[in-house]
């Protein structure tokens, strides 16, 4: 980097630690990176640009994917790939008969265990760039003749001999792993530069090496030691990040404290409701009690097993604002599942449903019946309303909207979220009010997801199940003996009374995708194996009238069968089912078949549920051996890691560069706990010692320094 102009005093001025690291990357002739011509050595630069590796910061954070022994040359096999640290012995370039082609080069290159001849292709230029004496890290291909074909290559200065770990970097066209490899050890004496973001006293109490030590190790040194403190700090920042994002968001808004000894509540739980709450319930229902007493907006996400009972959960919050005299609202994703969670809490309140007043509101609904809801809505006539983001549209208005439950909360937008938190309104006093919000998800999450995806939120976990519900086995079947045999055993079901759904991953066929559809195997079905029986389709593309004529056939049992599409995923309850069967069952996450499982065993009778797909899928194998969708959500994390679990950037699931899960829930583990101590002592993150590491999450985060919008 070129030193600043002199100053008065005759001296020059030091760049300093952030100018260091922010200056660009150093690409001082072609030789250092690909020793090839201007145009090569131009297509490796934009290559550069394109992985974002345009300042020394940028690359010393560029960390190896993995690392892999170099090779002794006396041990190559022939047709092995591998990587090798040689010296250049001697170097030319040879002519090549056909017509067109560029000439090879050709190397004597060596290591402390013999000599081989190494080949490049296309590079005739090598052979005045890499005289003898030059030391080289090459990936290629071993073949015959104690041959060597280069693949990719570039000159080291270190004295790295056969056998040591040669780092990897994760790499694009126009730029190897080996040439960022040369760049980064160009550059990577600026990481003593590095800043480190963490007070001495926490360094020392959770033996942790310094940065500048830990960004050095994760390239030459020890890899896996440097890689866990640079992972920490990315995970320490995400925590620290959601709990900033939280204590934001409930000094931006209060919500209306609902401390009133519970009456209406009460007297539903212990007089109407048609069984007694589980322990978990009632954990829950106590929590959200306390919550909801707060000014405090509460923000609670409700994680509960299939079947568990969360809807229970749910109106109870909701009857706790009617006891007040003020509005209740549940959000649903989908028509279909506001619908069937409007029927729900119909049933749920028995003979009050008639005294309650509650609505539905979606798209769907008639003008006429509409505005009649918008009208009792913001003159506070109607006390409980279930809906989609229609309930967010802008003519909707609440006269005192105090809880609002989110189902499948993660199905929609920052946004949205903040929407339905907007129409609280404003207090007497002026200032902004928030509804206090219970976020649902049937999904069950383990812990190191649930800090990921809803780190700013509290976590409740409802896993027993109500007495009555019934096992359900899991079969995975392949053949077509198995496949006939499966549906005779639906056959019998249905010769004793009971009903089977049947799911197809997509609605119509399609030439892309070799998968059953939902419309063809209906047809199939009801003019095949099941032609004995009354057979319903049921898919996302009906009209809503379509789909809702269908799903009360077969809740009153009109229907024996339904063949449908994933839309039946959530929120209808039929007891008589027991039997699923899913098909290109391999298409779907372990979360959303053991969701599509929980379709059946809700009734007195024992369950089944059948699995079309290949026998040695692990994640069906999962299936087929746990029902406890918490440990399959654990074996899922295993199997796929953290990326698609949640699966959606709106769930605020954070996309790490260095820390790798689940191998790091521990460390993640000690992170959240540390940002709550960080945060509970010092909030605002001002005190001296904690000054650099509010400059790393502010740059780590940025959209904390935005207006923050409630998630």
């Amino acid at each position: 980097m070129a030193s600043r102009p002199p100053t008065r005093f005759g001296c020059t001025t030091v760049p300093s630690r952030d100018e260091l690291l922010a200056a660009p990357v150093r690409w001082p002739r072609p030789s250092v990176l690909t020793a090839a011509p201007r145009l090569t050595y131009d297509k490796a630069r934009e290559a550069a640009q394109a992985l974002g590796l345009t300042t020394v910061a940028a690359l010393l954070e560029h960390l190896p994917r993995d690392r892999r022994e170099s090779r002794a040359v006396a041990d190559l096999g022939p047709g092995e790939m591998a990587t090798v640290v040689v010296e250049v012995r001697s170097i030319v370039s040879r002519p090549v008969r056909r017509r067109g082609m560029k000439p090879l080069v050709e190397a004597t290159v060596a290591d402390e265990t013999g000599p081989m001849k190494a080949v490049f292709f296309n590079q005739p230029w090598l052979a005045g760039k890499y005289p003898p004496g030059t030391r080289l890290v090459l990936h290629g291909k071993y073949e015959a003749r104690n041959r060597f074909k280069v693949s990719s290559h570039a000159p080291t200065r270190d004295a790295t001999a056969s056998g040591d770990a040669v780092a990897h970097y994760p790499a694009t066209e126009g730029l190897s792993s080996t040439q960022i490899l040369a760049l980064v050890r160009e550059h990577l004496d600026a990481a003593v530069h590095a800043a480190e973001p963490l007070p001495g006293r926490l360094r020392a109490s959770e033996r942790l090496p310094d940065r500048p030590a830990a960004l050095r190790a994760a390239h030459v040194g020890d890899a896996e030691g440097g890689r866990r403190r640079l992972a920490f700090d990315e995970l320490l920042l995400t925590q620290l990040a959601y709990l900033t994002r939280r204590r934001t968001r409930e000094q931006a808004a209060q919500a209306t404290p609902l401390q009133e000894a519970p009456t209406l509540s009460a007297r539903w739980l212990t007089e109407l409701l048609p069984f007694t709450p589980t322990g978990d319930q009632s954990a829950a229902i106590a929590t959200i009690t306390e919550d909801l007493a707060r000014e405090r907006p509460m923000q609670r996400l409700l994680m509960g097993e299939v079947g568990s009972g969360k809807t229970v959960v749910a109106l109870y919050a909701m009857l706790r604002a009617v006891e007040h005299g003020t509005q209740a609202a549940l959000m649903a994703p989908t028509e279909t599942l506001a619908e069937q969670h409007f029927a729900t809490l119909q049933a749920l309140m028995g003979g009050w449903a008639g005294s309650l007043p509650i609505a539905l509101l979606t798209g769907s609904t008639p003008a006429a019946r509409k505005r009649d809801i918008l009208g009792k809505l913001s003159s506070g006539e109607l006390a409980m309303v279930v809906g989609t983001h229609a309930l967010i549209e802008e003519p909707v208005e609440f006269d005192r909207l105090t809880v609002a439950v989110v189902d499948e909360q993660h199905r929609f937008g920052v946004r949205q979220r903040a929407a339905l938190d907007a129409k609280a309104g404003r207090g007497a006093d002026g200032r902004t009010m928030a509804p206090h919000v219970l976020h649902m998800t049937a999904t069950p999450i383990p812990r190191t997801l649930a800090l990921l995806g809803y780190g700013d939120l509290d976590v409740t976990v409802l896993r027993e199940l109500p007495k009555g519900r019934r096992p359900i086995t899991t079969h995975v079947v392949g053949g077509d003996r198995e496949r006939a045999r499966a549906y005779e055993r639906i056959r019998e079901e249905l010769a004793a009374g009971r009903q089977a759904f049947i799911v197809c991953p997509l609605v119509a066929e399609s030439e892309a995708l070799a998968a059953r559809a939902a419309i063809q195997e209906f047809e199939r079905l009801r003019d095949g194996e099941l032609r004995e029986h009354r057979v319903t389709l049921l898919h996302g593309q009906m009209r809503p009238q379509e789909k809702r004529e269908a799903m009360e056939a077969f809740a009153r049992h009109e229907s024996e069968v339904l063949v449908a599409t994933t839309v039946i995923e959530v929120g209808i309850d039929v007891p008589n089912a027991t039997v699923m069967l899913v098909e290109n069952a391999e298409r779907y996450g372990i979360s959303q078949l053991h969701q599509l499982r929980g379709r059946v065993g809700r009734g007195e009778h024992d369950s089944l549920c059948l699995l079309f797909g290949p026998k040695d899928s692990p994640r069906l194998a999962a299936l087929a051996a746990h029902r406890d969708g918490f440990r399959l959500a654990e074996i899922d994390l295993e199997l796929r890691g953290e990326g698609e679990l949640i699966g959606t950037r709106q769930s605020g699931l954070a996309t790490f560069r260095v820390a790798e899960l689940p191998m790091d829930a521990p460390i993640l583990d000690r992170a959240r706990d540390i940002a709550e101590r960080l945060m509970a002592n010092d909030p605002t993150l001002t005190e001296p010692e904690h000054v650099l590491l509010a400059d790393a999450l502010r740059a780590a985060h940025p959209q904390l320094d935005q207006v923050p919008i409630p998630a």
